[in-house]
């Protein structure tokens, strides 16, 4: 009798265990799922919405300087890599945006992130648009906003203390010369 009540406990623990590591992997499953959703519709980049932009400085191609202060609300920031097949899908939904953008390419900004040998053709593309930067992996601005993969796409705006932030992580550029963006207040 005392090994088949040995053995009833045996099972009943082996049965807990399953029950919480099956648990843990519904959560990992859940949270991958996110990650992949997310990879399919908005940026890799660690800032999200409502998320303070660090202080930057670059320059454009054209030789103009360019920071975090001179951002006007309602800019589109872009990061393309040239080796990159996502980025080559959607650079003419966003050539199209910044052809047709309100405030014309001074609200438009492309980052064009690789060695300058790879950058010249993909930002000679962009710059009838859009401010064009081109940078090394690690740049001012890819350091600014935390861009961990490509292509990463955000609009910014002003707070109600006037400190730029992400307005939206998913700017909708379907919609010709009107990405949208949210209120943002803090």
């Amino acid at each position: 009798m005392p090994i088949l009540i040995a053995l009833v406990v045996l099972v009943g623990l082996l049965c807990i265990l399953d029950l919480i590591l099956t648990v843990g992997v519904i959560k990992r499953l859940r949270e991958h799922s996110e990650q992949l959703a997310r990879l399919g519709r908005g940026p890799l980049a660690a800032l999200t919405e409502g998320d303070e932009v660090p202080a930057f400085e670059t320059t454009t191609t054209e030789g103009d300087r360019l920071s975090r202060d001179e951002l006007a609300d309602g800019t589109v920031v872009a990061f393309f890599t040239p080796d990159c097949a996502a980025c080559q899908e959607k650079k003419p939904m966003f050539l199209e945006y910044a052809r047709t953008a309100p405030g014309g390419p001074s609200e438009v900004v492309a980052v064009v992130v690789g060695q300058p040998e790879e950058t010249a053709a993909y930002a000679a593309e962009l710059a009838p648009v859009a401010q064009v930067v081109t940078e090394d992996m690690g740049g001012p601005m890819s350091l600014a906003f935390a861009v961990l993969g490509f292509p990463a796409v955000l609009q910014v705006a002003r707070d109600t203390h006037g400190i730029l932030v992400v307005a939206t992580d998913h700017p909708d550029l379907d919609r010709t010369g009107t990405a949208t963006a949210t209120a943002v207040s803090a």
